[in-house]
């Protein structure tokens, strides 16, 4: 017996030496220190809870469920495939019956067992169990009533009442009970689904089953010699009493020999048989706890009575008092043990056994931080940042971190047609206006400080920046032309050259006639200048995203603002 404890002590050290020592289940205190490690939506290590909208775990059969769930169309995920438990334990195991039992310290009873356990859900499971046992059990004090046990009488004992008036012999009664149990039980988790925490590492079960039950006992009748023991000589005359039970039985122990040399009554020839033992069918029920040492191991406390229907377990069919009173209940077995459990399965496909996952985990998660609830639009969206709702915004697009008035439009503190961010004359005075596109005026000559200017030379130059594959004049772009179009109306004899930038190949060139004739279109349609005062330029060098304009010099001439495009086949829709 002693090895066997040796051997499970080894077994339990050796499951808990391969335990990772980096295994973390816990978010650090900074979670935003670790973004590729730790997930917003639960604060949970990533790969060490299960994902309901990852499909890697799901079984090809669940997978039409899955797919509707991830569309929609079902409000339940499917469940998971799960790891399956394997253990094996070992503990005191007795009979609970009219022999007092010998627990495992007083080198009495014990047992082993092998298991297979599969979560149903998250709260069923079933398990089949296979457990090899040896009670043993010693009374401490006389009996002279065993008159109906072959046991006893068949080696030469006479008890009390004996036909053939021998003096009575009293015995002792013992037994060695030896059992193989198959177990099929049903078991019911009790603690996994929490409502204040994600996950628990002790889980509380209870179960209940029935198997096989085949057993033989045994009786100690005769010594080392073959001789009947005196028990009344082991014993002495002194009363027994509760202080001195213990003595009594250390002495029988003490005296008394290893060998059950004899079958006790068992109805064994008119049983069914395994294992040449009487078989029976035995219902049982226990509780048990387990804790969560990581992904793969947790070691486990159980509690098993099992209740074959049996009252010769013990190899006492009557326990007769003095007045012969008849005892007729049936007796049980009690398996006390620790075990250690392995899950088996890959990580990749399987998650732990459901019995230590939250099924709340997801719902509370998706609460917080929805990833797959279908949540409504914004009553009021802002799409460019500005703090000015979309329906209330006259310019849209405005670039981040950019001061907008109410109408969300850019400010222009000096009132100039260029906005503050790209104004680098940020306080123009009236009189120097209008300007350039960037914001810098052109103050009048004061009388008599020379020369003559041309006229033209108050239409300011400027570039307009259009963004990537687009021909598109923006809120911006508005704004800065506006202005060109004043300056163009307070010098109507003058034109102005409009030049697109892009040459690298026939997109870039028909992009860059796109441009210039957008800008030359708005100009006649929005703003009432004529087409032929434009001198039409594109395909110059240049930023390709960029179109340049300034005052034509005197007697500059060039294409009108009607020419055609150089590849008209090429014109892409804007992006």
């Amino acid at each position: 017996m002693v090895k066997y404890i040796k051997l499970f002590i080894a077994v339990i050290c050796l499951g808990i030496a391969v335990v990772p020592a980096k295994g973390q289940e816990s978010p650090p205190s900074d979670t935003s220190q670790h973004p590729s490690q730790w997930s917003s939506r639960d604060m949970t290590y990533r790969g060490q809870n299960y994902d309901p909208l990852d499909t890697a775990f799901i079984p090809k059969y669940r997978m039409p469920q899955q797919k509707k769930f991830l569309n929609h169309q079902y409000f339940f995920p499917a469940k998971p495939q799960s790891m399956w438990e394997v253990g094996l334990g070992y503990g005191n195991y007795n009979v609970i019956g009219n022999v007092p039992a010998l627990n495992l310290w007083q080198k009495g009873g014990y047992a082993m067992h092998f298991q297979v356990r599969k979560s149903l859900g998250y709260v069923f499971s079933m398990r089949m169990q296979y457990m090899y046992g040896i009670a043993k059990g010693l009374d401490y004090q006389l009996n002279y009533y065993y008159a109906n046990n072959p046991a006893w009488t068949s080696t030469g004992y006479s008890p009390a009442g004996n036909p053939q008036g021998n003096k009575p012999q009293p015995i002792v009664n013992n037994f060695r009970m030896e059992s193989h149990q198959f177990n099929m039980d049903f078991m019911i988790n009790l603690n996994n689904i929490k409502f204040h925490n994600a996950r628990t590492k002790l889980s509380c079960y209870v179960f209940g089953g029935i198997g096989a039950f085949a057993y033989g006992t045994r009786v100690n009748t005769l010594d080392a010699n073959a001789l009947k023991y005196d028990f009344k000589g082991i014993i002495g005359t002194t009363p027994m009493t509760y202080d001195n039970k213990s003595t009594i039985r250390n002495a029988l122990l003490a005296a008394m020999g290893s060998d059950y040399n004899v079958n006790a009554d068992n109805n064994l020839t008119t049983s069914p048989k395994l294992f040449g033992k009487k078989l029976d069918f035995a219902a049982s029920v226990g509780i048990g706890a387990q804790y969560r040492i990581n992904q793969r191991i947790n070691i486990q406390l159980e509690e098993r009575f099992s209740m074959p229907g049996d009252n010769l377990l013990d190899g006492v069919r009557w326990s007769e008092s003095s007045n012969s009173t008849l005892l007729t209940k049936s007796d049980f077995t009690n398996y006390f043990s620790a075990g250690i459990n392995f899950n088996l399965g890959s990580k990749k496909k399987n998650v732990e056994p459901l019995y230590w996952l939250n099924p709340l985990e997801y719902a509370y998660n998706e609460m917080n931080t929805p990833r797959h609830m279908i949540l409504p639009d914004a009553v009021l969206p802002d799409s460019d940042g500005d703090g000015v709702a979309d329906q209330f915004d006259k310019c849209p697009g405005t670039p981040p971190g950019v001061a907008v008035d109410s109408h969300g439009c850019p400010m222009d503190t000096d009132g100039d047609g260029v906005p503050d961010f790209r104004d680098k004359q940020l306080i123009t005075p009236t009189e120097c206006q209008p300007v350039d596109a960037d914001g810098v005026g052109k103050c009048p000559c004061p009388e008599g400080c020379g020369g003559t200017t041309s006229t033209c030379g108050n239409i300011g130059s400027g570039t307009v920046t259009f963004p990537s594959n687009s021909a598109n004049i923006g809120a911006a772009m508005q704004l800065q032309l506006a202005t060109l179009a004043a300056q163009m109306q307070a010098n109507p004899t003058c034109k102005v050259v409009i030049t697109g930038a892009g040459r690298g190949n026939k997109q870039e060139q028909q992009r860059s006639w796109d441009r210039v004739n957008a800008i030359i279109q708005y100009m006649s349609e929005k703003n009432g200048i004529n087409r032929n005062r434009f001198i039409f330029q594109y395909g110059q060098s240049g930023s390709p995203e960029t179109v340049i304009y300034r005052a034509a010099m005197p007697g500059e001439e060039g294409p009108s603002g009607n020419v055609a495009p150089p590849f008209p086949n090429l014109m892409q829709k804007d992006k």
